[in-house]
């Protein structure tokens, strides 16, 4: 038997740049979980602690009269209901629209393909604010304004960003599936439907919680299209506590907590199909 020859092999620690990196992400990580703790400490506090000096981070007693007041000052479930209507029929138009186009163009050879797909993700470019007008004075005349047929069936005829993520993906699987599947005699819908999209779920996860928070988010949409309280989203309601005279800050605040739980706690449960979705389509940092 080999006999020790005495000397321990000492484990290399991290390095220093790794050290620093570490620091430098932790750093970062609170300058931006600190906004959305402040958040949700404000909204226990009373209007007359937020403004108080010195400041404090924690409400001298935690209180729920913000959320009651918020609760009882708008229509809440109304508007919840009006808000959970648009973020479905978002979620179902972009899985639905997006998946089939980022199919053809991936997945499919058509003359023209590529350029076409180009003229796609030029439309990125455009910020919505530039065609919103045109937009306007199509649906006033299609009669669509003051319901919810703007928010809701355009989201139907896709979305530049989701067919990108979608396309990226798909055309990392390998077409050795699709080729062996048509010898077998399938169509195009039943190697969509069978084979690509159970194989793509990160990356129809990850478009689901992009348009779930889009159309949950949405401002200037509802405030544009709707024109009615009784059709006004969650979003909208901010404005209606808002008072240029009286801003009652607390409510805001518990609105405002109330609106991002559901998408933190979305984020989290998702977290691993959302990670993976991005990484695997190309998209890296």
């Amino acid at each position: 038997m080999a006999k020790p020859d005495g000397k321990r092999k000492h484990r290399k620690g991290p390095s220093l740049e790794v050290i620093l990196l570490y620091a430098f992400l932790i750093v970062l990580a609170i300058l931006f979980v600190l906004p959305i703790f402040y958040l949700f400490m404000g909204s226990f506090k009373a209007e007359s602690e937020l403004f108080r000096t010195p400041f404090k981070w924690l409400p001298d007693k935690f209180r729920l009269d913000n959320f009651v007041n918020m609760f009882s000052s708008i229509p809440f479930f109304k508007y919840l209901k009006n808000t959970m209507i648009i973020v479905i029929c978002n979620i179902v138009g972009s899985l639905l629209s997006c998946s089939l186009v980022a199919y053809g163009f991936s997945r499919l050879r058509w003359p023209g393909r590529d350029k076409v797909f180009i003229l796609v993700l030029i439309t990125m470019i455009l910020p919505y604010q530039v065609t919103l007008v045109p937009l306007f004075l199509m649906f006033t005349k299609m009669k669509w304004i003051g319901t919810f047929l703007p928010l809701t069936v355009t989201c139907f005829f896709g979305n530049p960003f989701f067919i990108f993520l979608l396309r990226q993906f798909f055309t990392g699987i390998p077409q050795d599936i699709s080729e062996a599947a048509r010898i077998d005699g399938a169509g195009e819908f039943t190697i969509f439907s069978k084979l690509v999209i159970p194989m793509a779920k990160p990356a129809l996860t990850t478009v689901a919680i992009f348009a779930f928070i889009r159309s949950w988010n949405d401002f200037l949409g509802p405030l544009v299209f709707l024109g009615k309280d009784e059709l006004y989203t969650l979003s909208l309601a901010a404005s209606m506590l808002k008072s240029n005279l009286d801003p009652n800050w607390s409510m805001l605040l518990a609105l405002g907590a109330v609106m991002i739980l559901p998408v933190l706690i979305l984020f989290f449960v998702m977290q691993k199909y959302f990670i993976q979705g991005i990484a695997m389509s190309g998209i890296k940092g």
